[in-house]
């Protein structure tokens, strides 16, 4: 994530030197982390459901080993025929 928003600052800044301002650069520099976020959106507790990235209504890098809501470990390793 963090290469990604490198990137996109990067991206910003080229296209600023070279042709001036420009909200085509911003928004794809937008769309760039959008599409690097959507993994980290799809990472939720088995039994919950709830998001391994949300502490509340802040968003961390890092998920929790252990969901806050019902406290089941996300840490352990499903068995390959988990879910069916």
């Amino acid at each position: 994530m963090l290469g990604v928003l490198t990137l996109a600052v990067l991206l910003v800044l080229t296209v600023d030197r070279l042709y001036g301002h420009s909200t085509i650069a911003f928004a794809t520099a937008i769309i760039l982390l959008l599409v690097a976020n959507a993994p980290m959106l799809r990472f939720n507790c088995p039994r919950c459901g709830k998001n391994a990235f949300f502490r509340g209504v802040f968003v961390v890098p890092w998920p929790n080993r252990i969901c806050t809501r019902c406290a089941e470990d996300l840490d352990s390793v499903l068995p390959k025929n988990a879910g069916g």
